[in-house]
C-alpha cells in the first residue's frame, strides 16, 4: 500500500466525518446516515492501515476519530439495576456454565490430589514426623487444638470478612494469572490442595477425621467450588493464548478476558456467602449434621443456579460477555 496515495484518496472522508461529529446532535436525517456510513468506512480504513502500513500518527488520528464516531452512533448508556439483574440471572451463570468443561475436571483432579496427599500423610508416620515434632502435631490435632479452634479464634464478623478477602484474592489470582499460559494457576491449586491434604492426613492419623470433615464441609464445599471455577476459567484463559479457535488471538483473549472479569465479581459474591457460613455456621453450636446439611444445601443451590439459569442463558446465545453495545468496536480484518 502506498500510504500517501491512500491518505490523499480518503482524507476528505475523514475530514467530513470529523466535521459531522463536531456538529453533535444538529444533524439532519441524511447527515446522520452519512455519519454512520463514514464511521464504518473509516473503521475499515483504520484496519487496513494497521495491517498494511502502520503509521503511528495516522493510526492515532483515525483511532480517535473512530472512537468518537462510535460513541456518537451507539450513544452512551449508564449502568442500571437492569444490568445487575441481567448479570446475576444470565451473564454470570452463563459464563460459569460455559467453563464447566474446564472447572469440573479441575475440581475432580484437585480433590483426588488432596485425598491422595491426605492418605499418604495419614498412613505414613515418617511423613508426619517430617512435617513437625510430635508435640507440635498433637497441639494441632488434639480436641480444642489449633485445627479445631481456628474457626472460632476471632469474632465471627471479622473472621468472615478476613476469609472472604483471602479467598477472593486467591480466586482473582487464578483468573488473572491464567493468561500466563496456565502455570501459575496450577501452582496455586497445588498449594491449596497440599494444605488441605496435610490437614486431612494429620487429623486422620489422630483419629479425628470426622471432626475435620465436620469443620470443613459446611463452608468448604462452596468455597472450593468457587476456587475450582476460578482456576478452571484461568486455565481456559491461558489456553486461549495457545488455541484461540476461529477468532484472532487478540479477539478471543478479549472476549474471554471480559467474561473472566465478570466471573471475578460473581465469584466474590459466592465467596462472600461461603465466608458467612465459615464465620457463623462452622464454629456454631449446631450439630455436625446440621452444619454439613447447610453446606450441602448451599453447594446444591449454586450448582442448580449454574446448570439451570446458566444453561438457559447459553441456549439463547449468552456467553457471559458484556453486551455488544458495551464492547470495543470490532474492526474488519484485512485479508
Amino acid at each position: 500500500m502506498d500510504l500517501d496515495v491512500y491518505v490523499t484518496a480518503h482524507s476528505a472522508e475523514w475530514d467530513r466525518l470529523d466535521h459531522l461529529l463536531r456538529r453533535g446532535g444538529k444533524l439532519s436525517g441524511a447527515e446522520a446516515d452519512e455519519l454512520v456510513a463514514l464511521y464504518q468506512r473509516t473503521a475499515t480504513h483504520l484496519s487496513l492501515i494497521q495491517s498494511s502500513a502502520p503509521d503511528p500518527m495516522l493510526m492515532a488520528r483515525l483511532t480517535q476519530l473512530v472512537a468518537r464516531a462510535r460513541a456518537t452512533v451507539t450513544g452512551t448508556r449508564r449502568s442500571s439495576w437492569r444490568d445487575v439483574v441481567r448479570f446475576l440471572t444470565a451473564g454470570f451463570p452463563a459464563a460459569v456454565y460455559r467453563s464447566r468443561h474446564w472447572w469440573v475436571p479441575t475440581a475432580v483432579l484437585s480433590t483426588l490430589l488432596a485425598v491422595i496427599i491426605g492418605w499418604w500423610i495419614g498412613t505414613h508416620p515418617e511423613v508426619q514426623s517430617a512435617i513437625g515434632a510430635p508435640a507440635e502435631l498433637r497441639e494441632m490435632t488434639r480436641p480444642g487444638g489449633q485445627y479445631e479452634t481456628y474457626y472460632s479464634s476471632h469474632p465471627a464478623a471479622s473472621f468472615a470478612a478476613q476469609v472472604w478477602t483471602n479467598n477472593a484474592q486467591a480466586a482473582a489470582m487464578c483468573l488473572v494469572l491464567g493468561a500466563f499460559l496456565c502455570f501459575p494457576v496450577l501452582w496455586i491449586l497445588f498449594l491449596n490442595m497440599l494444605n488441605l491434604g496435610v490437614a486431612i492426613g494429620l487429623m486422620s492419623a489422630a483419629g479425628r477425621l470426622d471432626v475435620m470433615l465436620g469443620l470443613l464441609l459446611p463452608h468448604g464445599l462452596l468455597e472450593l467450588t468457587a476456587v475450582f471455577v476460578a482456576a478452571g476459567t484461568g486455565l481456559r484463559l491461558g489456553w486461549t493464548l495457545i488455541e484461540p479457535g476461529p477468532m484472532t488471538r487478540r479477539a478471543a483473549l478479549a472476549q474471554e478476558g471480559r467474561a473472566a472479569v465478570g466471573m471475578a465479581i460473581g465469584l466474590a459474591l459466592v465467596l462472600f456467602l461461603s465466608g458467612l457460613i465459615e464465620g457463623f455456621v462452622t464454629p456454631s453450636g449446631l450439630p455436625t449434621w446440621a452444619r454439613i446439611a447447610i453446606g450441602i444445601a448451599a453447594e446444591l443451590a449454586f450448582l442448580g443456579y449454574v446448570y439451570v439459569l446458566g444453561a438457559r442463558a447459553v441456549r439463547v446465545g449468552d456467553t457471559g460477555d458484556v453486551e455488544e453495545t458495551d464492547r470495543s468496536a470490532a474492526l474488519p480484518t484485512a485479508a
